[in-house]
């Protein structure tokens, strides 16, 4: 097990900022990502690193986006650390297996969510209300259950600390335009798809996941991360059954003990005890291996 980062500190870079995961170094013309072992539910970050958690999310999003590419182009210039700028290589011991070198995109203010199965927050509303996002499904699902057809139901992008806004596909048009809400739609739904089916034959289900999209050069690029057990639900094939929860490959794990917390789930979080620590980091290193075949 590699150090633990719970925070870079790199004096000769410019801190552009950071995020629930990732702290991102403004290098000129392009941008150092560095994911750290940093862990967020609820939206509020958890003062413990997990093991290795950077280096997993790193590497299932470079697999991905290798995967990708036919159908949209990402924001990857290198994750090899020796083609980083000479200004970084003091730093090489930490970067190693947990950056990339990304192009500078303007991000899109809105998440793409694709949900191939009814479960988290999109359960809660089908409960309430029949539908998800204004997107009306047929009655009686049960939770867990698998869409006929995956469906895309974005979000607004909230500040650190606030909660993001399931949006209707109508709302995502105000904010984007149609033309281009359409594009992110068909390639979302495009991108899951082509991803659920390689998932299936590593033995796990993605039930749903979120991606952000960037213009550069007037071009529609993929960014931050892609499939990541922090951006998806992925769940163990073998043992599939809907009608409740699912064990998980996830952070679900680390949100369904915070469940059993007294806590309102606003900052400061509650400390993690060991197990969950240890038990939580072995299930991202078990997403990478069986997505990738390779561990560390």
């Amino acid at each position: 097990m590699a150090e633990l980062v719970l925070k870079t500190d790199f004096p000769d870079l410019k801190l552009a900022g950071r995020g629930k995961v990732r702290d991102i170094y403004d290098l000129g013309d392009a941008l150092l990502i560095v994911t750290t072992d940093r862990i967020s539910a609820f939206d509020v970050i958890m003062n413990e690193a997990i093991p290795d958690k950077g280096y997993v999310l790193t590497q299932i999003s470079t697999f991905w986006f290798r995967q990708m590419e036919d159908i949209i182009p990402n924001h990857i210039i290198s994750t090899d650390v020796k083609d980083f700028p000479t200004e970084c290589q003091k730093y090489a011991a930490q970067l190693e297996g947990r950056s990339m070198l990304v192009k500078k995109a303007k991000p899109l203010p809105v998440e793409c969510i694709v949900r191939g199965y009814i479960s988290g927050s999109g359960w809660k509303d089908y409960k309430a209300t029949g539908a998800i996002c204004g997107i009306t499904l047929p009655a009686g699902l049960v939770e867990s259950d698998k869409l006929e057809e995956p469906i895309f139901t974005p979000s607004t992008k909230a500040e650190l600390g606030e909660h993001d806004e399931n949006i209707s596909f109508d709302r995502c048009v105000e904010l984007i335009g149609r033309e281009l809400a359409e594009k992110i739609r068909d390639v979302t739904i495009a991108i899951y798809k082509r991803a659920r089916d390689i998932a299936d034959t590593k033995g796990i289900i993605i039930a749903d996941t979120k991606f952000e999209y960037g213009i550069y050069n007037g071009e529609l690029i993929i960014i931050d991360e892609c499939m990541t057990p922090d951006s998806s639900r992925f769940w163990p094939k073998d043992s599939y059954k809907p009608g409740g929860a699912q064990p998980s490959f996830d952070k679900q794990f680390l949100r369904d003990y915070l469940e059993t917390l007294d806590w309102g789930k606003t900052a400061p979080a509650p400390p993690l005890p060991e197990e969950i620590i240890r038990k939580t980091g072995e299930k991202y290193m078990e997403a990478l291996v069986r997505l990738t075949g390779k561990g560390k």
